[in-house]
């Protein structure tokens, strides 16, 4: 009952309907994506208002091989495939929920989203995926389409003629399941370099820690800003380790006091990473994720006891075979090739082992993307926002602080280093971090490098008809296995006339070693193919007339 907060602690329709609004929300573009944090000033609001827009940028992801899915522009049935994927989330919603013919003893009476509402989304939302995986991947597809899938599955057969109470407690456990998934997934990826570089600015970026503890996690800031022992203590224990024992706890304990303390560790986890407002967190899911651990795991009276609902007492195992196969292919994938996947299916949430990008363009060039459809850069932003205008060099700084933030993370200090290596021009230029330019012109951005790489790039170019060198991008994929220490991280340089020039690798190793200055210079890169025709600026000389000469 929704006049009844307790109720939702023992009814597993709670789950359900969570996921659906979630889903909802993110796909319009109220929750993870919304507002300054993602490069929304004014109006804070992305995604709806690009994607009901014919005439805006999409991104098919096999537009080449997939006949129906090719182009880059927005047409009138995508607006409508779009609008249909709204309604389709808004079905189960409006459908009453259908009572479960057979619990066990000691469980509330149950109440299931009926099992045949969920069959629209799970058609539309891929489809639409197709057409656009910024739409795809914006809706959080790889944390709420599972629970769709197995609420039509198994939700029909809890509510079928002749279920057992056995069939519940299967689905119970498989939404256990993929919560789990995603904890550990999510804990498996932070393993490696990458992440302890994410724990000093997102603790400094927190309101609610004083200045000696944010001063504490560096070793001696402001001279030597790499993480301290503290920042590695909180990285690898009380983040990997705790994200994945802990959510293994849960899943394999069948003891309810156990449970109960898990659920209470993996809550203050979620309230501590809400606490630190890091940038684009999605501060919804992690009440969502924390909330739902006390749902399944807290051993609420009449709710689902972990020793009734344990993985132990799963009827036809069998079943949990494509269960696990379904939820670990993102992350297997992901982790192997990250070139394949995107991040978020990979589950690598705020793991600092990012595809990312940084621009750099001339002078004038940031003033053009305004000529893209629905585009406004977001220094024009910050300089009208209504209650707090900008001045122009405000906006500027607040720009470039998103340049030095991404400086912070591994990642950044390689494709700084590669601008500096390609352009003698670089101080006269514009620098811009790639995915606060992206949110700007797909309207939406979650930390996914993928939707700002060469192919947004030909998109920009096509419309733009940029000179050679006005637009250069350096770009770096996600680091395969990061656990091999030795694993090198592919980086590209890519111009918006020209399309890639130089493809390349670097040592995470250089890059964390270094501070996000660059006091040493760049970090070495190794080159491994550069267009033919091509020289870096970087490698020009004058002649006496003053002119660039090779």
């Amino acid at each position: 009952e929704f006049t009844d907060p307790m109720s939702w602690f023992t009814q597993i329709v709670t789950y359900q309907k969570l996921a659906v609004w979630l889903m909802f929300l993110e796909v319009v573009g109220l929750a993870g994506a919304f507002g300054p944090l993602c490069g929304h000033f004014a109006p804070m609001l992305g995604n709806i208002r690009y994607w009901v827009r014919p005439g805006t940028i999409r991104m098919a992801p096999w537009g080449r091989r997939l006949p129906g899915t090719g182009g880059d522009e927005r047409t009138v049935g995508d607006v409508l495939l779009y609008l249909v994927v709204l309604a389709s989330l808004l079905y189960p919603l409006i459908v009453s929920a259908v009572p479960v013919t057979a619990v066990p003893d000691g469980t509330d009476p149950q109440e299931l989203i009926p099992a045949y509402t969920f069959i629209p989304i799970l058609i539309a939302m891929p489809l639409m995926g197709l057409r656009d995986k910024v739409i795809f991947l914006a809706a959080r597809s790889e944390q709420y389409l599972p629970i769709f899938l197995w609420s039509a599955i198994l939700g029909a057969v809890a509510l079928s003629d002749g279920a057992t109470s056995s069939d519940f407690v299967n689905l119970v456990i498989v939404f256990k399941v993929i919560i789990v998934v995603v904890w550990v997934g999510a804990g498996v990826s932070k393993f490696g370099q990458h992440f302890l570089m994410v724990i000093p600015p997102m603790i400094s970026n927190s309101p609610g820690q004083p200045y000696a503890v944010k001063k504490a996690h560096y070793r001696d800031a402001p001279n030597d800003i790499r993480p301290s022992r503290i920042a590695w203590f909180m990285a690898h224990v009380a983040g990997t380790a705790v994200e994945i024992v802990v959510p293994l706890v849960l899943l394999f304990v069948a003891n309810s006091v156990v449970a109960l303390i898990a659920a209470i560790i993996i809550v203050g986890f979620h309230l501590f990473i809400t606490s630190t407002f890091p940038l684009a967190v999605p501060l919804e899911w992690n009440v969502f994720f924390g909330f739902i651990a006390i749902v399944l795991w807290g051993g609420v009276s009449g709710g689902f006891d972990a020793a009734t609902y344990s993985i132990w007492h799963f009827q036809n195992a069998w079943i949990l075979v494509p269960v696990f196969a379904l939820a670990l292919v993102g992350p297997v994938i992901g982790n192997l090739r990250p070139d394949l996947i995107s991040f978020l299916p990979s589950m690598r949430q705020y793991a600092g082992n990012w595809a990312s990008a940084v621009w750099a363009m001339r002078p004038g060039i940031e003033e053009r993307l305004n000529e893209l459809p629905l585009v406004e850069n977001q220094v024009d932003q910050l300089q009208r926002m209504a209650l707090t205008p900008y001045t122009r060099d405000e906006a500027d700084v607040t720009q470039q602080k998103a340049v030095g933030w991404r400086s912070m993370h591994s990642q950044g200090r390689g494709v700084l280093s590669a601008l500096f290596e390609h352009l003698d021009d670089i101080e006269d230029r514009t620098l811009r971090e790639g995915e606060f330019m992206c949110n700007t012109i797909v309207g939406w951005n979650f930390g996914d490098g993928h939707m700002h790489d060469e192919r947004l790039i030909a998109s920009i170019q096509k419309r733009l008809d940029l000179k050679p060198g006005d637009l250069v991008v350096a770009y770096c994929e996600s680091q395969a296995t990061p656990w091999k220490y030795d694993t090198p991280q592919h980086y590209r340089v890519i111009d918006a006339a020209l399309g890639v020039v130089e493809r390349g690798t670097w040592q995470v190793a250089d890059c964390v070693k270094e501070q996000p200055w660059l006091p040493n210079g760049p970090i070495p890169l190794d080159v491994r193919w550069t267009a033919p025709g091509f020289v870096r600026r970087s490698t020009l000389t004058s002649s006496a007339d003053g002119t660039a000469v090779r």
